[in-house]
């Protein structure tokens, strides 16, 4: 009898599995061994993959294809309209460059040249991220939240309710937003500092669950949410937001990359404040062009509508190691300090190191710390690292200590992220960036911020 089962052996249940094996094979088609070569992205959405053999007949059938149907026919929807223009010699590249492809670029690198780059990093650093600084808010008016006097079937986690507190109280301090806690104005919640430019909409970008704009809506006021999120969750803000009286609420289910703001019917001409926390890696900027329509700015950036209704933007950027250089705003910012494409990529790579480990007490403020990388001297008359003889930047990377890579990498996260500060201050905005939780509740403690120039 067990001849004619599926020769994959199943260790937890000590025994092989019970299906029958596939026609010239010893195993079934769950356990059938498979190159890596064979599968590629569904074309469809490429969360998922499938065999080459099968993907004509897979994409007839493909549970997503409805919704990629219904959502191509939305006057929103415009493919990659947030990507960033390609370059010329970048046509014919790697879509994506992962991290495995980022790693092997830094280990090929000679000893020489990884030196010069964390030299330039270095230097980079001290000359462009001096004005960031820690800014952690617990604003009045998110008391009802942080004494957990809200309804009891909302989701309620310490850390993750002062992060939202903070993005607010940062938004408040900023001038984009004002509280009536204390105020005889019972109905300017929702204003910018200036009332001609009353704030009526929230856009949260990689929105989730949308329990950023629960609490913002509960402790600020707007008429109008439009969450924009690619993926489906249970347990979402929508019921209780939706319970509200008056205010609107519109759930986008789009990949930022493809999503035209300007053509959001209910959002056009409405003032509005855009918010995101943890908008992983390219997120932030494809956030960014989406807000700020590079695409309809063929003239001058003020002349664009989409532009002059954007009264206030926070970003609380992350998992800066999927960046990618094709999608970054500001190539521009590190051409200019002489970082190519290659050493960008290794620096998102990087940054990794920044939260790969609970550094706590040990890691050393950056901001004041003249890193010398003391474990990594490179000594040029032995042509090596430290002590002892050491080749290849993969040795090299490997005698790092811990904290030193982790300064490493959050330098590289900032110089990323002023980066980004400065595109939006090109385009008429006054920003900030800041830091606006310790590192001991979230590492990726990021916040940029962003104003339109008459919110004052």
């Amino acid at each position: 009898m067990e001849e004619n089962r599926c020769k994959f052996w199943l260790p937890k249940k000590n025994r092989f599995c019970a299906n029958s094996p596939l026609k010239d094979s010893q195993f079934c088609g769950n356990h059938k061994p498979r190159s890596i070569e064979q599968w590629i992205p569904c074309p469809i959405d490429s969360s998922h993959s499938v065999l080459k053999e099968n993907l004509e007949s897979h994409v007839k059938r493909c549970p997503l294809l409805k919704q990629a149907q219904s959502l191509s026919l939305q006057p929103f929807y415009q493919k990659g309209i947030n990507a960033g223009k390609e370059e010329e010699e970048e046509e014919e590249e790697e879509d994506n460059v992962s991290s495995e492809m980022k790693r092997s670029a830094v280990y090929s690198m000679t000893v020489t040249q990884f030196c010069k780059l964390i030299n330039k990093i270095e230097s980079v650093h001290a000359s462009t991220c001096k004005d960031i600084w820690e800014s952690y808010k617990v604003p009045e008016a998110c008391n009802m939240w942080i004494k957990r006097e809200i309804d009891r079937k909302l989701p309620f986690q310490e850390k993750h309710v002062a992060q939202q507190a903070s993005i607010l109280g940062n938004l408040e301090d900023f001038g984009v937003i004002k509280s009536s806690v204390g105020s005889k104005e019972a109905d300017s919640q929702g204003f910018c500092s200036d009332d001609s430019n009353f704030v009526h909409a929230v856009v949260e970008f990689g929105a989730g669950r949308g329990y950023l704009t629960q609490m913002l809506a509960d402790c600020y006021g707007f008429d109008s949410v439009f969450l924009v999120e690619r993926k489906s969750y249970k347990l979402k803000a929508d019921r209780s937001l939706r319970q509200k009286e008056s205010l609107i609420l519109e759930r986008l289910r789009i990949d930022i990359e493809d999503l035209n703001l300007n053509a959001v019917e209910s959002l056009r001409g409405i003032p509005y404040l855009a918010i995101g926390k943890h908008l992983c890696g390219p997120a932030t900027d494809l956030t960014l062009r989406c807000c700020l329509s590079e695409q309809c700015n063929q003239g001058s950036v003020q002349d664009c509508r989409s532009n002059a209704n954007l009264k206030g933007l926070a970003i609380a950027t992350c998992c800066h190691h999927l960046c990618q250089w094709k999608h970054y705003t500001n190539r521009k910012f590190m051409s200019d300090l002489g970082i190519t494409k290659g050493q960008f990529h290794a620096m998102t790579w990087f940054t990794s190191w920044a939260v790969d480990a609970d550094h706590g007490s040990d890691l050393p403020d950056i901001t004041d710390c003249s890193l010398q990388l003391q474990s990594i001297y490179y000594n040029e008359e032995k042509q090596c690292f430290g002590p002892g003889d050491i080749h290849g930047v993969e040795d090299v990377v490997r005698n790092i200590k811990p904290v030193e890579r982790a300064v490493l990498g959050f330098k590289c996260k900032q110089i990323i992220d002023v980066g980004r500060m400065m595109w939006a201050k090109e385009h008429g905005f006054d920003t900030q960036l800041v830091k606006y939780v310790p590192s001991g509740i979230s590492p990726e403690n990021h916040l940029l911020l962003a104003r339109h120039a008459k919110c004052l």
